[in-house]
């Protein structure tokens, strides 16, 4: 019976990953503009980025995939369910990682920056050029914590129906009624996909750490 229903659980392996991927890339782009702007002397860009920040981290994640799936069409914004959670995943992450990145951005001393200016460089260009390059590697753990999280966070688009790992994982024990088995599975395949990532973020932390003592 379990050989006959592996097709079905790689498949939404492979739907839990995706969400993952989708919303982890998007949030990075939110992190990074949002961690610009909480530094930036602009204060609208810094209260609107700061409120933001603070009303996410703030509301559970649940709440949040609510408001984007059974909220938005209120106001005329219908989204499916995958797209919902991918909207949802990435508003969450983006909020997590702006504080990742602002927090590196802002290790790199404060010297660095002068010495650009010294340099004719503007602000952006000694943003693009030497600090965020120099923060990255601070960035690269609590980037990677974020990432698993944001995977083991995608379990909760089942509400809204997303065919994901655990809502695939209900549906198999509706219908064989093996609640342990399936479980077990369900958080094998999670631990599994958390081990893998955590290796290749080791190893990627080694090599950036390399690259930069050469």
């Amino acid at each position: 019976m379990l050989l006959t229903h592996l097709p079905f659980l790689l498949e939404a392996t492979l739907v839990t990953v995706g969400l993952a991927v989708a919303s982890m890339l998007i949030g990075l782009v939110i992190g990074v503009f949002t961690a610009l702007a909480r530094i930036s002397k602009n204060k609208l860009l810094y209260r609107i980025s700061s409120t933001y920040v603070s009303v996410i981290r703030g509301t559970p994640a649940l709440v949040q995939i609510y408001i984007v799936y059974y909220g938005l069409p209120q106001i005329g914004i219908e989204l499916d369910p995958i797209t919902s959670g991918i909207v949802a995943l990435s508003i969450n992450a983006g909020a997590y990682l702006s504080e990742s990145f602002r927090a590196a951005i802002q290790s790199v001393d404060k010297g660095q920056l002068e010495a650009a200016y010294m340099l004719g460089m503007t602000y952006g260009q000694a943003m693009r050029r030497i600090i965020i390059p120099q923060s990255i590697r601070t960035a690269i753990p609590p980037i990677g914590n974020t990432y698993i999280g944001l995977l083991k966070e995608t379990s909760l688009v089942s509400v809204i129906t997303v065919t994901e790992l655990l809502q695939m994982t209900s549906l198999l024990i509706a219908k064989t009624f093996e609640p342990l088995t399936y479980y077990l599975i369900a958080a094998l395949i999670y631990w599994a996909l958390s081990s893998g990532f955590s290796y290749l973020q080791s190893r990627l932390e080694i090599r950036v750490t390399r690259h930069v003592r050469q």
